[in-house]
């Protein structure tokens, strides 16, 4: 009989060839597993490149020592290879393997669709997302996701930190937070359904549990944008949190968050963002405008009329962002005290000018990456909003009821992954910063 006692081997030869210590590399036979990269043949000398997660490897073949079936290797191959560690500055990580042998574990059937072992895929971005999983094999490619990788462990990691605690809610239901035209409308069990646009109601519901809660999850809006900075399905990084005094303790939290995250960036992600040739931002503080002050300024800085007095137009955010990064050095700014009629009904209005909400959004180089806000608690002020704003409750019946028991002041934002991801590494599609996309037009991969 045998036993499982989840204990897992790591890949101990690959620890020693990381480890700063050439000498103990050279004194052993190393065996390592990966994909072919690439292939050099120089005549004599032969170069295999493998790809790890952890970056490339380059092994060396010469002719003259033994007999490696070249002709058989294949890029795209998975392979185990076995051999002995030289120093090399010029290769990846300071050494190379000198080949001994090569054991094949797959070959690819046909020709790879777009030429992953270039430095930079030379494609379409069609191309590139019609043959995505094989597009991300690029090293460029996969240090993007890398990258989002740390975000969301940043957030998740400084959330739990500050005594959050991570909850997972349903992303089909009969009703939406946000509401409006731009729901996916589906049939749950011969009943209406749509798939949720946020964990809005949720999130609020689980603060008379457990104070401060946090989800990192897919929303989805059935908009008809066809635009470089908009996908109809995101990931959204979401917290909530109560007992706050105002608004300004979410941006605090949301400020620290992004000092955190960008410090782990540095600390833990210092090859992919070199890869990416991306320089981090530096956080000490954040400037905040409110909403009527930053489309004055910059219509009178750049000569421009305002053409919508309720919400920022993109070139308006733009402006903000460039306006702020000149005055402040800052590439954040925050903009608060957004207008009644263009947030949710469940937004707190200011008491001094009801006209205007306790709710912000962050923009990044002047992108919006960020919607929070102070929400009402108030069980009678939330239906007197509601009714005034003549919004059918059928379908929210539950999370009506939670305030009848009494909720604390809370409030809560919701970050775009794949916008902060766009921005930090400077990309010119929010597809590029999305593993698998989904807009009007794709369903595949």
């Amino acid at each position: 009989m045998e036993f499982i006692t989840g204990l897992t081997k790591k890949e101990q030869d690959l620890e020693v060839i990381l480890s700063k210590d050439i000498e103990v590399k050279e004194q052993k036979q190393i065996t390592i597993y990966g994909a072919i990269h690439t292939i050099r043949d120089m005549g004599d000398v032969v170069f295999v490149i493998l790809r790890k997660k952890e970056g490339l490897f380059q092994c060396v073949y010469e002719k003259t020592d033994q007999e490696i079936e070249i002709p058989k290797l294949k890029e795209g191959q998975t392979v185990q290879v076995l051999g002995t560690a030289k120093a090399e500055e010029r290769a990846p990580h300071g050494f190379e393997i000198r080949l001994k042998s090569i054991e094949i574990f797959s070959t690819p059937k046909k020709p790879m669709p777009l030429q992953i072992s270039r430095w930079k895929l030379n494609t379409s971005l069609e191309a590139n997302l019609d043959n995505r999983a094989i597009a991300l094999r690029n090293v460029k490619e996969r240090a993007i996701f890398k990258i989002q990788e740390g975000i969301a462990r940043g957030f998740r990691d400084y959330l739990y930190d500050e005594g959050f605690t991570e909850i997972h809610t349903p992303k089909v239901g009969a009703k939406s937070a946000e509401g409006g035209a731009n729901l996916f409308k589906l049939e749950y069990f011969h009943r209406p359904a749509v798939l949720q646009q946020s964990p809005q109601f949720y999130k609020q519901m689980m603060v008379g549990v457990f104070d401060r809660v946090f989800e990192t999850a897919p929303v989805f809006r059935a908009e008809k944008h066809n635009t470089k900075r908009h996908l109809n399905e995101y990931t959204s990084l979401d917290f909530e949190m109560g007992y706050i005094k105002d608004f300004r303790d979410i941006m605090e939290v949301e400020t620290g968050f992004l000092k955190y995250t960008f410090k782990l960036l540095k600390d833990k992600y210092a090859k992919e963002l070199k890869i990416l040739g991306v320089e981090l931002p530096e956080i000490t503080q954040i400037p905040e405008v409110t909403f009527k002050e930053a489309k004055e300024q910059v219509a009178k800085e750049y000569n421009r009329k305002i053409k919508n007095p309720y919400d920022l137009e993109p070139e308006e955010e733009k402006l903000i962002g460039k306006y702020y990064k000149e005055k402040t050095g800052s590439d954040f700014v925050f903009i608060t005290h957004y207008p009644s009629k263009k947030r949710p009904f469940y937004a707190m209005d200011d008491p001094k000018d009801p006209s205007v909400t306790l709710s912000f959004d962050l923009l990044y180089k002047g992108l919006e990456i960020t919607t929070g806000g102070q929400r009402i608690h108030d069980y009678d002020m939330l239906l007197e909003k509601i009714e005034k704003r003549k919004i059918e409750v059928e379908g929210m019946e539950d999370y009506l009821a939670v305030f009848k028991y009494g909720m604390p002041p809370h409030g809560g934002l919701g970050i775009g992954l794949e916008r902060l991801t766009m921005e930090l590494v400077g990309l010119d599609n929010i597809r590029q910063a999305t593993l698998f996309p989904r807009d009007q037009s794709r369903l595949i991969p």
